[in-house]
Parts: C-alpha cells; sequence; structure tokens
C-alpha cells in the first residue's frame, strides 16, 4: 500500500476489459477514437494513449494545442485531434507537434492555410443539433470552398456530436439523418467519418461512419444507468485514503462546520485527511460514502477543504486502515453513484478527483508507473528559464543524493552551456579536421602544414573569423568569441606573417567566400565573408576552411584541441615516412570516453562514432 495521504489508483486491465467490451459493439469496419482530454477524464493521458495504442486505436481525441503537445513530448506518436476549435495562437504548435486541428469556422481556416508551409490534415466539424461549435448545416458552401482555395487544408475527416445520446434515441437519429444527408452533399471524401460517442455506440446504429469516439464507457463510467443492462465495465479510477484520526463523540455532539451534523447516540468516527481541495467534492457534505474493511459507511458532517469525518462505531480500526472513496469496491463508490447522489456530473468529478493524490497505474495487481502530485508530469515549457535552472540543479542533487556533487556539475558543466545557449551559441556537428604534414625543402628544420577543417554549424553572422597567434596567452581572448570559427596556434619561433599562416580556401555551402587579413594586438585575424552568407543567416551550413603553415620538427608533439560542444568528430593526421611510427593520445569527454584510433600507413584517424564530445576534449599526436 502506498505511503501517502491520498492516492489515486489506475487499473490498467480494466480498461483493455472495457475496450474489449466495447468493441463486441462495433461493425468490423468501425475504427476507435480514445479520448484523452482533460488527462483522460483524470485517468493519466499519457498511459491511457500509450495503452490505446497498444491495442490497436487509431486515433486519440483532446481538447487543444496544449494536451497533444504534451502527449507528443511524452512520445505518443498517434494521430491527435483536436476536437474543439483552435484559437488562432495555437497555430504554431498545431504546425510543429503534427496535430490535426478541428475546422469549425471559415476564419481559423484562412489562417491556418496562411501560416502553415506544407499540407496539413484537418477535420470539419458540423452542428447537426449539438448547437455548440460546427459549421450549420446551411454552410456547405464554405466546406466545399475549402478545398478549392485553401490548398495547403487537408480534409481528412467530418464528424458531429450528439446532444443526448444516452437518454433521448429520437433527438439522436434527427442529428443523424441531418448528418447523413450532409455528407454526399461534401466535394470530397473524408477518410473518417464519426458521429457516436461512448452512449451512442450502445444505443444508436452507425449509418455511414467507420469511426467512434469512446470516453467515459472506456473509464468504466457509465453515462446513464440503463446501460448498465447492456454491458459489462469495470471502473478504471479509484481514490483512497487512510484514517488519520479516530474520535468519539457523544450523543448530541457536532461534528465539523455549522453543525450540520449532530450525533444522535454514542459514536467512534474517522478522520480522513482528504476534503474538497483533493476533488471529494463538498456537496458529499452528510451523503457520502466511504468503504472500509468490506463495509459502507456514511461520510458524517461537512466536508472540509482538507478533512472529512466517517462514522466507523461498527468497525474495529486504527489510524493507517485503508479507506475506498471511489472506485469498483462497492457499487454505491462508483462516479456515476456518487455524482448522481448530489445530482453532479461523473465528468466532472473524475476530473477532479484526487487533484492532490499521487497517481499509481496498476496492471494485474503490480504497480507499473506512477505520476506526480497535481498530477501533470514535468513538461519543461512550463517554466521559465530561471525556474529550470533551479529544477534542474535540485534534480541532480536529488538523483545523487549529494548536494556537494549536485553544486559541482551544476556550476563548473550545465551552467556553462545554459549562458551559452542564451547568448545563441550554436553548436557542431559532424567536424573533420584533416591535418597534413609534409618535409619542406626551403626549411628542412620545419614540416609545412596543409589543415582542411569541414563542420556543420547555425550560422549566426553574415561573417567568421580564423585567429592565429604565437603564444597561448595572446590566442585565449579568442576561444570565448562565437564569431571565431578556426583558431591555430603557431610555434612561438615562428614570426606571425603572411607566409607562416594562410587561409587558402574558405567555403560555406561550397560557395567560395572573400577573405581579408589583418594584424591586430600580436594576433592575425582572417575576416571571411559574401554577400550571400545573409540569405543564410539561422540556418545550418556547411564550412569548410583549408589553411597552409609551418611547424618545427623540433616539437615533438602536435595538439588539437575542441572548445566547443560537437557531435560526430574525426581528426585525422598524414605524415611523412619518418624513423618512428606516429601514435595518437586522444583525450574525450563525453559518452565516447575513449574513441577509435586507426593507424593506416602513414595516417592516424580518431573518431568520436557519431557521439557527443564536451569542450575541453582533444587529441595529442607523439610526432
Amino acid at each position: 500500500m502506498p505511503q501517502d495521504r491520498s492516492w489515486t489508483e489506475i487499473n490498467l486491465a480494466n480498461y483493455r476489459h472495457n475496450i474489449a467490451q466495447l468493441r463486441n459493439w462495433l461493425p468490423a469496419h468501425q475504427q476507435i477514437m480514445q479520448i484523452v482530454k482533460a488527462d483522460a477524464y483524470g485517468h493519466g493521458a499519457y498511459q491511457i494513449a500509450r495503452e490505446a495504442e497498444q491495442l490497436g486505436i487509431c486515433f486519440l481525441g483532446v481538447a487543444n494545442a496544449d494536451e497533444g503537445k504534451l502527449l507528443r513530448y511524452q512520445g505518443i506518436k498517434m494521430p491527435i485531434l483536436i476536437l474543439s476549435p483552435s484559437l488562432i495562437k495555437e497555430i504554431p504548435d498545431i504546425i510543429k507537434y503534427h496535430l490535426t486541428p478541428t475546422i469549425s469556422a471559415w476564419d481559423f481556416a484562412e489562417e491556418l492555410n496562411l501560416q502553415t508551409e506544407k499540407k496539413i490534415k484537418v477535420q470539419i466539424n458540423i452542428d447537426s443539433g449539438m448547437g455548440r461549435s460546427g459549421f450549420a448545416s446551411d454552410e456547405i458552401c464554405q466546406i466545399s470552398a475549402i478545398t478549392h482555395e485553401l490548398h495547403k487544408l487537408e480534409i481528412s475527416g467530418v464528424f458531429s456530436h450528439y446532444a443526448a445520446s444516452e437518454s433521448d434515441l429520437d433527438y439522436s437519429q434527427n442529428q443523424q439523418d441531418i448528418f447523413e444527408k450532409i455528407l454526399p452533399k461534401l466535394n470530397f471524401e473524408p477518410e473518417h467519418i464519426h458521429i457516436a460517442n461512448s452512449s451512442a455506440v450502445l444505443t444508436t446504429k452507425p449509418g455511414s461512419c467507420n469511426l467512434v469516439r469512446i470516453g467515459l464507457l472506456s473509464y468504466g463510467v457509465y453515462t446513464d444507468k440503463k446501460l448498465e443492462n447492456k454491458i459489462k465495465l469495470l471502473p478504471v479510477m479509484n481514490f483512497k485514503t487512510t484514517i488519520s484520526q479516530i474520535k468519539a463523540a457523544h450523543k448530541n455532539q457536532s461534528i465539523g462546520y455549522n453543525q450540520t451534523y449532530i450525533a444522535q447516540r454514542e459514536l467512534t468516527y474517522a478522520i480522513l485527511p482528504v476534503g474538497y481541495a483533493d476533488g471529494y467534492d463538498f456537496l458529499l457534505s452528510n451523503r457520502g460514502k466511504a468503504f472500509i474493511k468490506g463495509q459502507l459507511v456514511p461520510v458524517i458532517g461537512k466536508i472540509s477543504m482538507d478533512m472529512t469525518a466517517i462514522d466507523i462505531s461498527n468497525l474495529d480500526c486504527e489510524v493507517g486502515t485503508e479507506v475506498s472513496l471511489l472506485g469498483a469496491q462497492h457499487p454505491e463508490i462508483r462516479a456515476e453513484r456518487i455524482a448522481a447522489s448530489y445530482q453532479g456530473s461523473a465528468y466532472e468529478l473524475l476530473c477532479q478527483i484526487g487533484r492532490r493524490a499521487k497517481r499509481y497505474f496498476h496492471y494485474n495487481g503490480k504497480i507499473i508507473d506512477s505520476s506526480p502530485l497535481m498530477r501533470r508530469d514535468f513538461f519543461s515549457g512550463d517554466f521559465s528559464d530561471n525556474k529550470l535552472n533551479d529544477i534542474i540543479e535540485s534534480a541532480i542533487q536529488e538523483r545523487m543524493q549529494s548536494k556537494q556533487m549536485a553544486e559541482l556539475l551544476y556550476s563548473e558543466v550545465l551552467k556553462k552551456y545554459f549562458i551559452a545557449s542564451d547568448n545563441d551559441i550554436h553548436y557542431r556537428r559532424n567536424f573533420t579536421h584533416t591535418i597534413s604534414l609534409e618535409n619542406c625543402e626551403n626549411q628542412p628544420d620545419y614540416y609545412q602544414v596543409r589543415t582542411e577543417l569541414r563542420f556543420s554549424k547555425k550560422l549566426m553572422n553574415d561573417y567568421f573569423l580564423v585567429a592565429c597567434a604565437n603564444s597561448e596567452k595572446n590566442l585565449e581572448k579568442y576561444f570565448q568569441r562565437n564569431e571565431v570559427e578556426y583558431r591555430w596556434l603557431l610555434d612561438e619561433k615562428i614570426a606571425l606573417n603572411e607566409n607562416s599562416f594562410q587561409v587558402t580556401d574558405v567555403r560555406v555551402n561550397g560557395k567560395k567566400l572573400q577573405h581579408q587579413r589583418q594584424e591586430k594586438e600580436n594576433c592575425l585575424e582572417i575576416c571571411c565573408s559574401a554577400p550571400e552568407l545573409q540569405d543564410l543567416l539561422g540556418q545550418e551550413v556547411e564550412f569548410s576552411i583549408s589553411t597552409e603553415t609551418y611547424y618545427p620538427k623540433s616539437s615533438k608533439q602536435l595538439a588539437v584541441y575542441l572548445i566547443e560542444m560537437t557531435k560526430a568528430v574525426e581528426i585525422s593526421l598524414l605524415y611523412p615516412a619518418i624513423e618512428n611510427k606516429v601514435e595518437a593520445i586522444a583525450i574525450f569527454s563525453g559518452k565516447t570516453k575513449f574513441p577509435q584510433i586507426v593507424h593506416n600507413r602513414q595516417k592516424v584517424t580518431i573518431s568520436s562514432a557519431g557521439e557527443w564530445v564536451f569542450p575541453t576534449s582533444g587529441v595529442v599526436f607523439i610526432l
């Protein structure tokens, strides 16, 4: 049993049972859309979506773009339909997260068509008598105009919504007739046609529809008492707590606010650490029921924000005894029975119950997953950058159980990258650096060095720099400048001039750039630019930089360092025939701590196998 003040159990085996029962009512050609809006009516949208996917359900239904975005963030790939009309400001998220919006009015369709670059699937909502959103039955011309004028919108479905499918069959049939008469008038053939909600699966005929929207019944809650005789469904949600205190009351003693309950006899009662702030509705005061030790007991007195009292006079209980307030343990604590006792809505009760409770997902008696307090799983987009920084640092501390290690990792590693991101610095990919050493007849004490550097990176300026110096101190000032793409350290014995270092070729996306050199504060700066770079700003491009320089043979080692986050690194040294074999010592920080080193005649290559490599990594070649 969980050691929580209260908790919600979601029985996924019961969910699977309910889907199997509902499928028995469907014709072979009809598929299911699982409704997971409002966090799957409080049952956990992600976990229900994952089960639905495994059961072969073809679509998910949500209320807005934010709900769909969260499912995508959690890794759900299924098609997701936004059932309610979307707002204009939601369009970027609809496009980014590949959601299917509902078109209920021309102005939204027009704006969506304007903002999207690629074709986007949409569904059309037709108001057949619900009286909420959707095109009216006499607005067929507007629907047809979408296919003629808004060419980026692909209408993949048409649907409507019953107003009272669980209770008014005549009105439902009238709605279906209106919907069916509209379908032949459309100038396109939709892939999906649907009008039936959960109740309609049991009470109406499918007609032309090939998709049904299953919501409340899949969670084991009946939308009407008459349906209980048609299908056997099992509640998926259970809301539980434990006794926090046991007290005795004498005759005529009041219990709770405003003296709404007066004891008619001596009794024993228990305090439960839940109240209306936990979603246990205030209207259940003096009428709710709890299930404890195989018996139903009454709620007595007003339900407080954080406490509820129950009469346990006929039971042998103790502090910590488990209590069920909603679920499958007894018919009287099923959600629909509880809501009916105060003329409330089972939908509302399910959505609000257990607001402060951790949720546990069970399958065949085993806990297989859980979700945190306040229900919404962690989603980085909910927080500001400063708040995220605090969360990350505290999460590292919790995970490592060490404040000192958390401070070290955060301040010395992660914080630097956050600052880099805030400064709009982007990282390199597919980094290849080839260095060729050749004997130089004119200067026998030096190698002639040719280098070729290639990598991909987002272009942030319409120019970039190549820097060279013959002392580490002078070159250091170029390490933190984001417009410098290549740095070379000359041996201090080599004079810094045009002959000692030159850029022989520099390109972006194959386009050759101009380059101008200037000496500045004992450094050599080469500025590389072209007017065409303006058109590439903000795009990932391929850089190519080639140089020629010299390196003294007396230096028995040559070092190459990476000072940026880089994904996929390959560094090669080509060398002339020398007495000893060239060795390479790789110092890589990242997942690939020991990169592959390959010797091939007069060439040695170090490769990171496509993994990310952190700054301060590098290679030292021993000549």
